[in-house]
């Protein structure tokens, strides 16, 4: 099973100095513009992690993602009406093609060529 893990931001004053996260996990994206680097880390690890990246000379900052806390599933949410009537309409051609096509087979005898 997959380990679970979790994001962190973290700003650095070089990014050449970014390789030497790697052994801390696993870098997601460099930013060379605005200087930080977009990052996995083990969830069960992250504590001390961020206290280890945080004593690095070259780190200035360190945020952690909160995505993981935002929901991804919705009771409430409301269908959208206009895709609802589309696939009751498909639905509709869908079965007047196959009542088509059965009723073609019913009509031809079972030994004719079609």
């Amino acid at each position: 099973m997959r380990e679970r893990r979790l994001g962190l931001a973290v700003w650095v004053k070089n990014t050449r100095a970014a390789k030497n996260l790697r052994k801390f996990g696993t870098i997601h994206y460099v930013s060379k513009r605005l200087n930080y680097v977009s990052m996995y880390v083990d969830a069960a690890q992250i504590d001390e992690t961020i206290r280890v990246l945080e004593r690095l000379h070259f780190v200035t900052r360190i945020e952690r993602s909160h995505r993981h806390e935002i929901p991804i599933e919705y009771n409430n949410a409301k269908p959208d009406k206009a895709k609802e009537y589309d696939y009751k309409q498909e639905k509709h051609q869908l079965m007047a093609l196959a009542d088509s096509l059965i009723g073609e087979n019913e009509l031809q005898p079972a030994g004719s060529p079609q």
